[in-house]
């Protein structure tokens, strides 16, 4: 990983795309500093667009409220978009099928709970439409890397989908990712290209679940606590902040607005 300062063309880029969880946020909390980071981001006229775990519930309030220009949510389970007065919802699946697949994800979160003591269901897990959250570290006493690598074993085993973040294990029924949503965001909705979307837009994020994302933009930036999962992400970041968590991102939209 390169240092931020050796990103090129920085100001030429055209937005930002990034995880919430200790990317953004800091110890789980949205900080004055990042948040006016992302104001000025979107104000300097750039596309910002928040790519997360988190659950429908919170993106709907984030689509709504925040300055942002959409948000990809539940790991690439749909996206939101509030423009012109009016929400717009785009899912991967159907409603039928989300319905059918929550109650069988309620069933192997149970199994899940029963055989990795220490851990438990999200908390925003009500509010979530199409995965299966379990809390190594958010709300339960933090539990070791090899404790969610064996809760993503699980839901493999049962036939999931599972990422982990820096405070969740998700799970989910089919292929897609935050990758896959976010590419048919850009074409839906800013009639982007794949190609386009690579080389014009930066991406940040902080760990494994953000892992396709660092590969493939050309542009991507892990937050200094990254280094937290070395060894074991697929895939690394081409440039890294000096600054952990929400003091990385506003570095990061410092250096993309030639702040410093």
């Amino acid at each position: 990983m390169k240092l931020l300062a050796q990103l090129p063309n920085a100001r030429r880029l055209r937005g930002l795309l990034f995880d919430i969880d200790e990317t953004l946020t800091t110890e789980g909390k949205l900080t004055a500093e990042a948040y006016a980071a992302m104001e000025r981001l979107k104000n300097a006229g750039k596309i910002v667009v928040p790519i997360t775990g988190r659950p429908a519930g919170w993106c709907d309030h984030i689509a709504r409220m925040w300055p942002v220009d959409a948000v990809v949510g539940e790991n690439g389970a749909f996206y939101f978009r509030h423009a012109q007065g009016k929400m717009l919802r785009r899912f991967q699946d159907d409603e039928q099928t989300r319905a059918s697949n929550r109650a069988r994800l309620q069933a192997i979160g149970r199994r899940i709970l029963d055989q990795v003591p220490g851990c438990a269901l999200a908390s925003d897990q009500p509010y979530r439409e199409t995965d299966l959250a379990i809390d190594f570290c958010e709300d339960v006493p933090p539990l070791p890397l090899e404790t969610a690598e064996r809760i993503a074993a699980l839901m493999r085993a049962a036939g999931l989908g599972a990422k982990i973040s820096s405070i969740h294990v998700n799970g989910w029924f089919g292929s897609y990712d935050k990758l896959a949503m976010t590419k048919q965001l850009f074409a839906e909705v800013f009639i982007c290209s794949p190609a386009m979307l690579k080389q014009d837009f930066a991406f940040a994020g902080d760990s494994p679940n953000d892992a396709p994302m660092f590969a493939w933009f050309d542009n991507s930036v892990g937050v200094a606590n990254i280094t937290r999962f070395a060894g074991k992400i697929e895939a690394l970041p081409k440039y890294v902040t000096r600054g952990a968590a929400g003091v990385g991102f506003a570095e990061l939209v410092a250096h993309l607005l030639r702040e410093d």
